[in-house]
């Protein structure tokens, strides 16, 4: 049962959200808070560039198919499916959460849970790590450049000038300049994730806080039934089996070995929670966000909680192989 059980960080995001709600920040708290929480994400975005070995991305490149089926995935075929969702009525999806949905579409994979659930299974591990590295440098730009193909498309502002400035100066040139600094400090930081994951995980709080603070100020809490969140998570799970189904039987059409098709599964599935709310707040900045990210905060439970089962049952299937061969 504990599969099913939200896991340690989504509880921290829950008590965020209801600290926010309770007590949001306004005035010269919010400002304050603001720019540490500004510094909090390029030092997270620099930790990013420095843990990424040059020696994972170069060997990856090898493997250009599989990489460049699973990027297809993330910022291909997860945007068409999020427009397809489009044509729920209004009645059903509130437009204000359904740009939410959108936004989770055009987000780069994730890396830990993505490496994490490729091994249980038996996947390709070198490819998951290699892809999944990939997907957020891309994202990057990939993302920022979807929001403003895709939100016109939906009547809403979309990316500007501004945005890009803030992509560059915030995220893209700390995680450079980590890259830079990569083989002289790479190495002491992957052999402290411990250490370092408060800053992970601490910057996506802040920045969570922030942004329900903004919107609970705004009205967020009178604007949106419960009714409303139950169906952004009944369309979360649409969302996931859906792409879920493409990875997997997509990649045994295309002649992928079990070990590649458990890597494009859980690599092509998974939407980051750690880079969609920091950029959120960059792509976004002057807008009321909490609408926008509380969708990517649902689907990162449900999407934990769905590839746990399916990897077990990859893992079981990988250990029945040997048995079922001296029969």
């Amino acid at each position: 049962m504990q599969r099913f059980l939200p896991d340690q960080f989504t509880l921290m995001l829950v008590t965020t959200v209801i600290i926010a709600s309770l007590f949001p920040a306004h005035g010269a708290f919010a400002s304050y808070f603001n720019v540490a929480t500004n510094c909090a994400i390029a030092l997270l975005f620099f930790l990013h560039g420095a843990r990424l070995s040059r020696d994972v991305v170069i060997a990856g490149i090898l493997h250009w198919r599989l990489h460049l089926t699973i990027l297809l995935t993330t910022f291909a075929v997860f945007p068409l499916v999020g427009l397809a969702l489009g044509f729920i009525p209004p009645s059903i999806l509130d437009p204000k959460l359904y740009i939410g949905i959108l936004y989770l579409c055009v987000l780069p994979s994730t890396v830990q849970s993505s490496i994490a659930f490729t091994s249980i299974a038996g996947g390709n591990v070198p490819a998951a790590i290699c892809s999944a590295s990939a997907s957020n440098l891309f994202g990057m730009f990939l993302t920022p450049l979807l929001v403003g193909l895709l939100f016109t498309t939906q009547g809403q502002s979309g990316f500007s000038f501004s945005a890009l400035e803030t992509i560059v100066l915030q995220l893209l040139a700390p995680f450079i300049l980590g890259q830079v600094l990569e083989p002289w400090i790479g190495s002491w930081i992957r052999a402290r994730k411990k250490i370092l994951m408060p800053v992970d995980r601490g910057s996506i709080l802040m920045v969570v806080y922030l942004a329900f603070s903004e919107s609970v100020n705004e009205g967020l809490w009178h604007t949106f039934s419960i009714t409303d969140i139950a169906v952004v998570i009944v369309v979360n799970g649409i969302l996931l089996a859906a792409i879920l189904c493409l990875t997997m039987f997509g990649s045994r059409l295309m002649g992928f070995n079990k070990e590649d098709e458990i890597t494009i599964t859980f690599c092509g599935s998974k939407k980051s929670l750690a880079s969609g709310v920091p950029m959120a707040s960059a792509i976004f900045a002057g807008q009321s966000i909490g609408a926008i990210v509380l969708p990517l905060m649902l689907f990162h439970q449900i999407q934990l909680m769905a590839c746990a089962v399916l990897a077990q049952r990859y893992a079981a299937k990988q250990q029945k192989k040997p048995v079922a061969a001296t029969v």
